[in-house]
């Protein structure tokens, strides 16, 4: 009968314990970009097309949105005819990433967005405005480009200047600044990478940031156009 009793109170244990860990490790999941759910979405969405003679299930942007946040996938739209629900790290179901749309008019591709990037930029975002409610300006450092900043960082309060996580490479990304206070991630640095890496045929005026999307399951988001420069060849902002 003891052993009876110590069984159930061994199994007990063990089943809360699996109930414990059992978020965490849904966590992990969640944070992971799968290549085959990328699939199951392309071809989720490919079977929408299909169905609907061309039309992509996605949610209404602003025509001013930037061009890789201007098409996320609606998963109402596919749900539960293409698929049974939306991948596990999605943002729909809890997960970090924002599945979008990239090349919609010429060849419509399932790519992901990383969510924890506008995290970021938000908390940037809030350091500035307290600023600027009573300094007026951003604390502009420097000019890296025609109307792109650097910040003072100190000056909003950082001992150490904040970075981004780049998706494509881990590697720590900058932020810059516009004119009208805008922030980006500045994404040279895998772009330099890129352009070393992966053969092109680039000129000086095109953008270039479509390099990183073609070789990876990510879009550049949050981010200015780049192109090359003329006589380097490496990466520079495409300004006007």
């Amino acid at each position: 009968m003891k052993w009876i009793v110590r069984c159930m109170a061994l199994c007990l244990m063990l089943f809360s314990l699996s109930g414990c860990l059992y978020p965490e490790e849904r966590l992990k999941q969640n944070q992971i970009p799968y290549e085959d759910q990328v699939a199951a979405v392309q071809s989720a969405v490919n079977q929408y097309r299909e169905a609907t003679g061309g039309l992509l299930p996605i949610k209404t942007r602003d025509m001013k949105t930037p061009i890789y946040q201007k098409y996320p996938i609606d998963f109402n739209k596919l749900i539960p005819r293409y698929m049974q629900e939306p991948p596990g790290n999605a943002y729909e179901s809890g997960g970090i990433f924002q599945y979008v749309i990239v090349d919609a008019e010429n060849n419509p591709t399932v790519k992901l967005l990383d969510l924890r990037l506008a995290e970021q930029i938000r908390e940037l975002k809030l350091r500035l405005k307290m600023y600027q409610d009573q300094h007026k300006y951003p604390p502009f450092k420097k000019m890296i480009a025609k109307g792109v900043f650097t910040l003072d960082y100190k000056k909003l309060g950082y001992k150490e200047p904040p970075h981004a996580v780049s998706p494509f490479s881990g590697n720590n990304l900058p932020f810059v600044i516009d004119y009208n206070g805008e922030i980006y991630i500045d994404y040279r640095i895998d772009l330099y990478n890129a352009l070393r890496k992966e053969k092109h045929y680039y000129r000086p005026g095109d953008d270039i940031r479509d390099i990183l999307v073609k070789h990876s399951l990510f879009v550049p988001a949050y981010s200015l156009p780049y192109t090359i420069d003329p006589k380097t060849n490496e990466p520079i902002f495409l300004t006007n």
